[in-house]
């Protein structure tokens, strides 16, 4: 059987973590994801502390194997969120769009492992020196907020700078994909995209079915001139965000046209003016699965490549 490094360390069975999908990160997946053997992910998102605490208590309803929950840094509650999951004592948290340096102590004091995703050398450095317990390596090709480099160069870069176990992100979908994160040297991998096409995800089926018809250039990433690039699938909401920011439209005009898109799109099925987050790996994705049956596969498939190399 296939084993890497965060299996041991998260106690769990596969190499995959699910990605801290926003609105879509809900017990329902969480639970579906750690029962069949990978790392479940809460995604707090920008939601309010008592619906994290919610999805915490119900999780451990559902499962008894370990998950996480992922704090949105930029989020107006995110000191409430990392109150709540200290209280509720959660086994790992992954964290997003930020520094999560100066909560590390609280979350290492409370004997949580903390993995926080990121996208340059120099930020796996500095985390690694703060005492984190492994790294996201997050390409490009990622749905999402996004950095500037490619996840086949980003990973191997990362694992030659630090010391913990490095998981990869972006662009993976399959076990091809999983198979390559550990030869570029990753201990697993993280995939948000493949899990919003599950049949236990919450997400509008016009979503899912946005996703099963894309190809591999249906998604645009927009907002470079924000300082949080978000990769989507192309709508008329990217187009006309695009439009706005070559017009110069200013951060705060762009930020408020943008505002609450997600849950428009995700889970109230707007998918021409709600933003449709998604990574380039959607034009691979072509059945809606159970969780287990995608985790299985995948991991059957890796092991069979392999096994053939």
């Amino acid at each position: 059987m296939l084993k890497a490094a965060i299996c041991d360390l998260f106690g769990i069975e596969y190499p995959i973590v699910q990605g801290g999908m926003a609105y879509l990160g809900t017990a329902e997946l969480v639970s579906a994801v750690s029962s069949a053997g990978g790392l479940g992910i809460i995604g707090a998102g920008n939601s309010e502390p008592d619906w994290v605490r919610q999805q915490i208590r119900l999780t451990r309803q559902l499962t008894d194997k370990p998950f996480g929950v992922n704090i949105l840094l930029i989020s107006p509650f995110a000191e409430q969120v990392v109150d709540v999951v200290l209280e509720e004592k959660v086994a790992v948290v992954t964290t997003g769009a930020g520094n999560p340096g100066p909560y590390i102590p609280r979350f290492k004091q409370a004997g949580i492992k903390v993995m926080p995703v990121l996208a340059s050398v120099a930020l796996a450095k500095r985390l690694e020196r703060a005492g984190v317990d492994a790294v996201v390596a997050e390409g490009m090709e990622s749905g999402g907020h996004i950095g500037e480099v490619t996840t086949m160069a980003l990973v191997p870069q990362v694992v030659d700078s630090v010391q913990v176990p490095v998981v990869a992100a972006g662009g993976i979908g399959d076990g091809r994909g999983l198979v390559a994160a550990l030869a570029l040297g990753a201990q697993g991998i993280q995939m948000g995209t493949r899990f919003v096409c599950s049949e236990e995800c919450i997400a509008h089926p016009g979503y899912k079915q946005k996703i099963l018809q894309a190809h591999e250039r249906s998604t645009v990433a927009s907002g470079q001139t924000t300082g949080h690039p978000l990769r989507c699938l192309q709508n008329r909401l990217t187009r006309q965000f695009q439009e706005m920011e070559k017009a110069g439209a200013s951060k705060e005009e762009l930020e408020s046209f943008g505002m609450n898109r997600y849950y428009q799109g995700a889970i109230e099925g707007n998918l021409e003016d709600g933003s449709l987050i998604a990574g380039q790996v959607a034009g691979l994705i072509k059945e809606i699965k159970p969780v287990r049956v995608i985790i299985d596969e995948m991991m059957a498939e890796a092991e069979a490549i392999i096994a053939g190399l």
